[in-house]
């Protein structure tokens, strides 16, 4: 037993991927091609994205939320890990990203469990409020501009049932939270939202150093 994380070099993390990963060849060939992408850093790990479908397992997840798509390559671990019927609603407002990831979906075979709405996540949100589904979410994955998270996080953990799982991309934001010199706005979003969760009595928490970062929150 160790009291500190063990640090995870490059050659620590390729031996990760090597005993654990297991990820889908249609995601993999997707991800290959996305490190060419201007905004590749968009999209989260490998590791990331099966610890996503994993979660959705064990929370055994049907009703699924995401806000922030890019290619699509986390709502397809989430949905390859839903049962028959099962259905994400996908929030983004890129035309141009999301034609993409209707594109993976469709190759995966997992579109008929996406339901892509375009348009500014938070108004996406409040109609999905308006329209009574508080409550009856098992699983959200947040993933989109910092600035709004507290929003975004509001609205889930409405929009979740008691027991249903946030989980929260970037909140290490590359070690920017622990540099003082760091005070542009995403960074300071970020660390308010970290504080924030942190004296959440609404939830049960936890921070895994995944990637860039996942916050676990599970509602009370």
């Amino acid at each position: 037993m160790s009291r500190t994380p063990t640090p995870i070099t490059d050659e620590l993390a390729d031996y990760i991927r090597q005993v654990t990963l297991r990820e889908p060849e249609v995601l993999r060939r997707q991800r290959e091609a996305t490190d060419v992408h201007p905004q590749a850093s968009m999209q989260i790990a490998p590791e990331q994205g099966q610890l996503l479908h994993l979660l959705a397992r064990l929370a055994g997840a049907k009703k699924t939320l995401e806000v922030g798509v890019f290619l699509g390559y986390s709502s397809t671990w989430v949905a390859l890990a839903l049962p028959e019927g099962g259905k994400i609603i996908a929030c983004d407002q890129s035309q141009e990203y999301t034609t993409r990831a209707r594109q993976l979906w469709r190759t995966a075979g997992v579109e008929d469990k996406i339901e892509l709405r375009l348009g500014p996540a938070l108004a996406t949100l409040d109609a999905l409020i308006a329209e009574g589904n508080s409550g009856s979410f098992d699983f959200a994955f947040i993933d989109a501009d910092k600035s709004n998270y507290p929003n975004y996080y509001e609205r889930a953990l409405l929009l979740l049932r008691p027991g249903g799982l946030i989980v929260i991309d970037n909140v290490l934001w590359k070690g920017a939270v622990i540099d003082a010199s760091q005070t542009d706005s995403d960074t300071e979003a970020i660390r308010a939202f970290n504080c924030k969760l942190h004296v959440d009595g609404r939830v049960s928490l936890s921070l895994v150093p995944l990637g860039d970062g996942l916050t676990l929150a599970c509602k009370l």
